[in-house]
């Protein structure tokens, strides 16, 4: 069952919140209930008497609450039943029937109403035959062509469905960096373009390019009058200023005369607010050309990094860098990106200059991890090598789903044998490229893989992830991702937690265990590109890399453009300092296959 949730107010019903009680607001609750009614799978006849109610009481001239109830029960699709209702609702605001079914539904299923191509029929096989239950899930499944495996869903439906979603989560306040940055790209250019004399700088989650960014934080020295005007003609709309970042703001030094005019801020920098057309929140500090360096250099840092600086430094933020690289230099250590501003420990290794250097895509020789058309895939072997070949990649790990997981058309042991097939004619003629046999093998209730020993000694490597009954307490996750680990066979673990990033929090898991376990059974940790995924987090890199954790950055491609979510696992894993001798997908060729060979040798199989 789901907890009932506050109706007042939550945006996730459209039809549900703060309004008069008239027959629009019956009307609303009457087609909400017809609907959830239909997801439930319920008599037909009976959900389609609340629509048509919903129906009547919207086209009714006069309100209903002014009708006698003789009257009002007399009306065509009214009558007794939904009289006594309608009734209810006028009396309390609300109505029994429908809280009922709400508390038995996922929020997120609810949400899908608001995604233009979905009825509750769909919706219905979305949540009970997909067991999706939120619509980031159902994004994700959109771009890893889930859909087309179900009855009604053509690649049509599919691509309109994304989109839709994509349009509804972009008014939502949260946005994924990788969707947030081409779009930051274009407003710094625009805002260049029109001040191209002033300073400008992003700052805030995006410049450390944090996994999820809320709004767009700028440090400039363009004034707020001409801000606020070249935005609003530009159809940008102004608003309050967040009292939390104000008051962050507040405790930045150095304090220009012509900025202390927001009283909710005090003697602070001018915060300017407004709100793209698309829906997202653009926030300004405004400073002077010499405060610029300084209150950029403060923005970019988290709590914890600023307060190990200040205390461990003598800077001055009241004088005038020429530059964040000059500011670092004047506190005697070597310049610290935006994107490692994280953690106390980095400036701790930046003071002894053992700071690693970052990772980069061209770190990456390999795509590890990878789906082609033999399961949920949109591309053939041969596509996918052809591209890896392409890009300059020296290898292919093919791992398409194991045979439990049907929704993504998993593969049965004959379609292994068929599939081999194919890689070993590709491989005589790709030479020296090579494509590995292995396989996303599907962790079960138990712990165990999803195939016989025998089966599993076909592969090069094998790739066990969670895919189902996510619902699980910290226990039972925790036995069945250890007993995984444990079996020889398991060569990376895939997405440690099952996570998809605003929209499905991932099983909860005892990292340092599972770390821990890793290294003991020479298991990869998977640190999956995908932009909605990014799991591991990279917060946990720094332990796994001190207790002797090999991880492997892969895209999780379920097609040739998915090779792209490299760059998103790369930004990721360099805010820990990830190096590529430590990463499994940096591995040339040549040191890959020894790799395997020897993890081979010393598990017996």
């Amino acid at each position: 069952m789901y907890k009932a949730l506050p109706l007042l107010g939550f945006r996730a019903f459209p039809y549900l919140g703060p309004m008069t009680i008239d027959n629009d607001y019956i009307a609303e609750k009457f087609s909400l209930l017809s609907k959830l009614m239909d997801i439930h799978g319920e008599n037909s006849f009976k959900t389609k008497s609340y629509s048509v109610a919903a129906f009547t009481l919207e086209k009714l001239p006069s309100p209903i609450a002014e009708l006698p109830p003789a009257k009002m029960t007399s009306i065509r699709g009214i009558g007794d039943a939904i009289g006594k209702k309608i009734a209810e609702i006028l009396e309390t605001g609300e109505l029994r029937l429908l809280q009922q079914y709400i508390f038995q539904t996922p929020p997120g299923v609810i949400q899908m109403l608001n995604i233009k191509g979905l009825g509750p029929k769909k919706i219905a096989t979305i949540w009970k035959e997909m067991e999706i239950e939120s619509i980031g899930e159902l994004l994700y499944a959109c771009q890893e062509n889930r859909l087309l495996l179900y009855k009604g869903f053509g690649e049509k439906t599919q691509q309109n469905v994304g989109a839709a979603i994509e349009f509804f989560l972009q008014n939502q306040g949260s946005h994924l960096y990788a969707e947030i940055e081409p779009y930051a790209s274009q407003i710094h250019t625009l805002l260049q373009q029109q001040f191209n004399t002033e300073k400008l700088s992003f700052t805030g989650d995006f410049s450390r390019q944090l996994e999820i960014v809320d709004h767009l934080q700028c440090v400039t020295t363009i004034t707020p009058a001409a801000v606020q005007s070249f935005l609003t003609a530009a159809g940008f709309e102004e608003i309050q200023p967040d009292p939390s970042a104000a008051a962050a703001a507040a405790t930045i030094p150095d304090l220009p005369d012509h900025n202390a005019v927001a009283s909710n801020i005090g003697r602070s920098r001018v915060l300017s607010r407004f709100k793209t057309p698309e829906g997202i929140i653009l926030e300004f500090i405004h400073s002077t050309p010499d405060t610029f360096v300084s209150t950029l250099f403060q923005t970019s840092c988290s709590g914890e990094f600023l307060e190990a600086f200040n205390e461990t430094t003598h800077w001055d933020p009241h004088y005038p860098h020429p530059s964040e690289e000059a500011l670092f230099a004047a506190a005697s250590l070597p310049f610290i990106p935006a994107h490692r501003r994280e953690q106390r420990i980095v400036l701790e290794r930046a003071a002894q200059h053992s700071l690693t250097p970052d990772i980069e895509t061209t770190d990456i020789r390999a795509i590890i991890h990878s789906h082609s058309k033999y399961s949920d895939g949109s591309n053939t072997l041969a596509e996918m090598a052809a591209a890896c070949i392409e890009k300059g990649f020296e290898y292919l790990v093919i791992s398409d789903h194991s045979k439990s997981a049907g929704y993504a058309n998993g593969l049965k042991e004959d379609r292994i044998r068929e599939q081999h097939a194919e890689i070993d004619e590709l491989n005589s003629h790709l030479a020296p490229f090579v494509i590995f046999k292995s396989i996303e093998s599907d962790i079960l209730t138990d712990g165990a893989l999803d195939y016989s020993p025998d089966i599993l000694s076909t592969f090069d490597l094998v790739i066990a992830s969670v895919h189902s009954n996510l619902k699980m307490t910290e226990e039972k996750a925790m036995l069945r991702l250890l007993n995984a680990i444990n079996n020889p066979y398991t060569t990376i673990l895939g997405h440690l937690t099952g996570r998809l990033l605003l929209s499905r929090p991932g099983y909860p898991v005892d990292h340092k265990t599972i770390i821990d376990a890793c290294v003991k059974n020479k298991v990869a940790i998977e640190l999956n590109a995908h932009p909605r995924r990014l799991d591991m987090d990279w917060r946990w890199i720094s332990y796994a890399l001190d207790q002797g954790a090999l991880i492997s950055i892969d895209p999780d491609a379920h097609s040739v453009e998915g090779y792209n979510s490299i760059r998103y696992g790369v930004l990721a894993a360099r805010k820990a300092g990830l190096t590529p001798d430590r990463n499994l997908s940096s591995f040339s060729l040549e040191k890959f296959q020894a790799y395997l060979a020897e993890r081979k040798k010393s598990k017996g199989i």
